[in-house]
Formats: structure tokens, C-alpha cells, sequence
């Protein structure tokens, strides 16, 4: 017998398997994909919960959106051979998508892991995932001139909101 087969949490995942039954170790659960019923299972937190779920689907529609957007840039500069602007509309969508699933992918490796967290880090993520999140919202109307601010202003509120996912990790592992 090895040491990883003599210990408690060993010998309880291979009896037990997986929370679904399935016999499957949760070591790995494959990526991004998988990453959201992995930590919507493992967590404990109703507003982690929460945010894996409206956070998954916000992904999807940036995601949805930029796809759209950038087929339509493709369409308008068709002509030429390379554009910024292409590269740039990439760019940004990445900006959007990525802090919106990195409290998810946080929270997934750090159970994964097993690692000891303050109380309250999967509940923090989550709420600092919902502000970025509202800060896309507040950037995108900043950005469209809906407000005194000028144009440009609007990058900073996501940017904010995306420090602010780095700092409630840091402040709270």
C-alpha cells in the first residue's frame, strides 16, 4: 500500500467517487468546461453558486457577442489583408470573458487543490465576479457617451472591477 492509498481522503475518494456517482476522480475536471459543475458542486456558498451560473451564462453571451461583432468587422474590412482593429476586437472580448470566469476557475482549483482559504474566499470571488460584471455594464455606457465622462473613461470601470477579483484572491487565500 502507498502513502496516497493510506490516507483517509484517498481511501474515501476511490470508495465514494464523485459527488454525480460516477466512480470518476475530480482531480481533473478538464479544463474551462468543466471548471463550472466542478466548483458549482464543491462550493458551499449560495452566492458562489450563484455566480457560477449567471457568471457561465454572462461568458457565454460576451463570448456570443464578440463572435458576432468580430464576423461583422471581417465582413466590413474584408478588402484588407490585416486590420487592428480585428486584432484589438480580440483583445477586448478576452478583457471581458476572462476576469468574468476567473472567479469560477479560482475557486475550482483552489477546492481541487484542497487548499486551506480563509472563510468567506468562495463568497468574496463570487461577489467581486458580480461587480465586474456591473462594471462592464457601467464601461459599456460610459463608453457609448451616455454620461458627462468622456469615452475613454469607460475602460476603467472594467478594469477596476478586474483588480478587484485579483485583490479579493490575494486579500482572502
Amino acid at each position: 500500500m502507498t502513502d496516497a492509498e493510506a490516507t483517509p481522503d484517498a481511501t474515501a475518494t476511490s470508495e465514494a467517487g464523485t459527488a454525480d456517482g460516477t466512480g470518476a476522480d475530480d482531480e481533473g475536471y478538464r479544463g474551462v468546461f468543466g471548471a463550472f459543475p466542478y466548483a458549482f458542486r464543491a462550493t458551499d456558498s449560495l452566492v458562489c453558486k450563484s455566480y457560477v451560473a449567471v457568471g457561465g451564462l454572462a461568458a457565454l453571451l460576451l463570448t456570443v457577442l464578440f463572435g458576432l461583432a468580430l464576423v461583422t468587422l471581417f465582413g466590413a474590412t474584408a478588402q484588407a489583408r490585416f486590420s487592428i482593429v480585428r486584432a484589438f476586437y480580440v483583445l477586448v472580448g478576452l478583457g471581458a470573458v476572462g476576469p468574468a470566469i476567473t472567479p469560477v476557475l479560482l475557486v475550482a482549483r483552489s477546492r481541487r487543490r484542497g487548499a486551506s482559504r480563509r472563510p468567506g474566499y468562495d463568497a468574496s470571488l463570487a461577489l467581486a465576479g458580480y461587480a465586474f460584471l456591473a462594471s462592464l455594464y457601467v464601461g459599456a455606457a460610459v463608453g457609448a457617451e451616455q454620461t458627462p465622462l468622456p469615452a475613454s473613461a469607460g475602460l476603467a470601470f472594467p478594469a477596476a472591477g478586474g483588480l478587484l477579483i485579483a485583490a479579493a484572491h490575494y486579500l482572502r487565500r
